[in-house]
């Protein structure tokens, strides 16, 4: 893959002298972090994604189609940096009730519609969306909007569906969920 260079390379500037980090993959195994980054969910979403790290360093990351980061996954630069990322604050909101069939009637019509959920215990957290906020009311929940790191749930099979190249750092295939059968 070329390398990707910072647009103001041409403006001559101390800064633009230098080529934009690119990073390809996550890191396993370290003992030691070189820099951070700080991103909101809808971007650690991205597989291709220009970056500032917190050192100020321009960074391309380049990684795996379908790849989603979490808040203290670690990635390797080309130059074998660590970078890990952070779950940056971002406009949420968080969901209570006076009871746990009120919030979980919330969590099922949130569901229902798909929304990702970062689930806490007696709390629900999403994204801003004053529709959402709207409906949640209607529900006889209590919605407060505030800034915060937003992780949400990766779903029943892990967020995704799985590629011949789904190993572990062992090499071996993670092994498949297993679910209970109830007499019946």
């Amino acid at each position: 893959m070329a390398a990707l260079h910072d647009e103001r390379k041409s403006e001559g500037s101390a800064d633009s002298m230098s080529e934009m980090l690119n990073i390809f993959e996550r890191a396993v195994g370290h003992d030691h972090i070189d820099d951070r980054v700080a991103l909101p969910f809808d971007r650690r979403q991205k597989s291709r994604l220009r970056v500032t790290l917190q050192s100020g360093q321009e960074a391309a990351l380049l990684l795996e189609r379908g790849t989603i980061l979490r808040g203290g996954d670690c990635l390797r630069a080309e130059d074998g940096r660590i970078i890990e990322v952070l779950a940056a604050e971002q406009p949420v909101m968080d969901v209570t009730a006076a009871d746990a069939p009120t919030l979980t009637r919330a969590a099922y019509h949130l569901g229902n519609r798909h929304v990702p959920l970062q689930v806490g215990d007696g709390w629900l957290r999403l994204e801003k969306d004053h529709v959402l906020k709207d409906m949640l009311l209607g529900l006889n929940v209590t919605v407060h909007e505030l800034q915060a790191p937003f992780e949400p749930e990766a779903g029943a099979y892990g967020g995704g569906h799985r590629h011949h190249h789904d190993e572990d750092a062992g090499g071996n295939l993670r092994p498949p969920m297993r679910l209970k059968r109830h007499a019946g």
